[in-house]
């Protein structure tokens, strides 16, 4: 199965979110590789893959790196490069589905981010790969438009919505954030998986998969 991990913005705690997903689906028992098709920053040392290894200790994949800390068509651009097609990494993550029960995708920032020089973005990689979408959404006021729109583009354009998580969800939350729980599910037609804890990424790697199924549910 593939299964995409879009988030309603950039900062909704998609990584962290994406390796709670992995680390749930290693415990069962699958077989499971997270691919980050493009990872921007890595001039200042960000690697997305390389977190989500260090919390779960699965396999990761990253395809293509670029310097600066923008949208990756931005950054391509202000490098001077040339982005491969969506298309290309799409035919790599199916041969990674011939292989593993679960490939886990994570986009750059929100769905319609552009992925390559061409306008394809994260939904076009979904639609390509029969995937399925988990959105990371934030808890607090504004995270009801923004899931909304999120999950209604991904079903507009065919894509399977199995679910939402809270990608950070805060210790004190305040009346916003209570109410959202029951008004996510409820504006998007879409359950609630999860509520990681903000902070969760801090965790090493035992506690973090020793905790992960606590979140879920």
């Amino acid at each position: 199965m593939i299964r995409v991990v879009t988030g309603t913005s950039t900062g909704v705690g998609k990584t962290v979110a994406t390796a709670a997903l992995a680390a749930r689906a290693v415990a069962r028992g699958q077989q499971v590789v997270v691919v980050k098709p493009v990872q921007t920053g890595i001039a200042d040392g960000d690697s997305d893959a390389a977190e989500i290894h260090r919390l779960t200790g699965c396999a990761v994949q990253e395809y293509t790196g670029l310097d600066h800390p923008l949208a990756p068509d931005a950054a391509a651009r202000v490098q001077g490069v040339t982005l491969p097609p969506v298309t290309e990494y799409a035919d790599r993550i199916r041969v990674l589905d011939a292989f593993h029960d679960l490939v886990l995708v994570e986009g750059a920032g929100g769905l319609l981010v552009r992925l390559d020089d061409d306008g394809g973005t994260l939904l076009d990689l979904a639609a390509q790969t029969g995937a399925d979408a988990v959105v990371v959404c934030a808890a607090g006021l504004g995270t009801l438009n923004h899931s909304e729109l999120t999950v209604r583009a991904l079903r507009e354009r065919g894509v399977d919505v199995a679910g939402l998580v809270i990608g950070s969800w805060p210790a004190e939350p305040d009346l916003a954030s209570r109410c959202n729980l029951g008004d996510l599910p409820h504006h998007t037609a879409a359950p609630l998986l999860a509520r990681i804890p903000e902070g969760a990424g801090a965790l090493d790697r035992e506690r973090f998969t020793a905790e992960v199924d606590g979140w879920f549910g």
